[in-house]
């Protein structure tokens, strides 16, 4: 299993990040940090191999806590997910060694797409450890490993809903251990009772969704939703 730190100051976003990390195979949550102190102490108790990280934190930037890791010797890799576009921090986040770079918003399929590049990068980096010396064609797997595919076309939405909006509810969903109402969606995703509502419907009619009633004393049934297992 790959260990994943999430790093993010807003503890609802972190969350929603973390939730995505476990939905790909082969990946697990270790922890999350919602400053650049709370990271610094969460890899110096327990070592991580991969850190999901936000570039604004409210102590410091989300680089400058990577060359304070490197300082310290944590070897975390790092992947950026932020809502800094400017090219300046882009390519300081590349002199840092950052493998990968998310501009929020983003989809679950855009970030499984990375993830698995990862998983990929050091199976081939363990494969060519084993020879003890790299030659050109070993250093260009290498680095071939973490070049990504285009993302996969999402199924078509309806006018007026958004891919993250989707995924985010489809997040909610599927680490719930029961169905959910629309009301108790909205109250985990922080959207509004009618939004959740109307996003539940379009994704129990294109079949990712699986409906069920549930009858209480008013004799009106509760829609209660859950995710159907791909």
């Amino acid at each position: 299993m790959i260990d994943v730190l999430v790093v993010d100051d807003d503890v609802r976003v972190a969350e929603i990040n973390a939730k995505y990390v476990e939905r790909v195979p082969g990946f697990r949550v270790a922890a999350r940090a919602h400053s650049a102190a709370q990271a610094l102490a969460a890899v110096a108790d327990e070592p991580v191999d991969l850190m999901l990280l936000d570039h604004y934190l409210p102590d410091r930037t989300g680089l400058e806590l990577v060359h304070r890791m490197r300082e310290l010797g944590h070897g975390a890799d790092v992947i950026m997910i932020t809502a800094a576009g400017d090219v300046e921090t882009v390519r300081a986040a590349m002199r840092l060694g950052a493998l990968h770079y998310l501009v929020k918003p983003f989809t679950f399929a855009t970030l499984r797409t990375r993830l698995d590049s990862y998983a990929t990068l050091r199976r081939t980096v363990e494969r060519v450890g084993g020879q003890g010396v790299a030659g050109q064609e070993q250093v260009d797997r290498i680095f071939g490993a973490l070049r990504t595919t285009p993302d996969p076309s999402p199924p078509d939405l309806p006018s007026g809903h958004s891919e993250p909006t989707s995924d985010l509810i489809c997040a909610a969903l599927h680490q719930a251990d029961h169905p959910l109402s629309a009301h108790e969606v909205a109250a985990e995703t922080g959207l509004s009772r009618s939004t959740a509502q109307r996003y539940l419907r379009h994704l129990e009619q294109a079949g990712q969704l699986r409906l069920t009633l549930k009858y209480g004393d008013t004799g009106r049934p509760e829609h209660r939703y859950a995710w159907v297992a791909p």
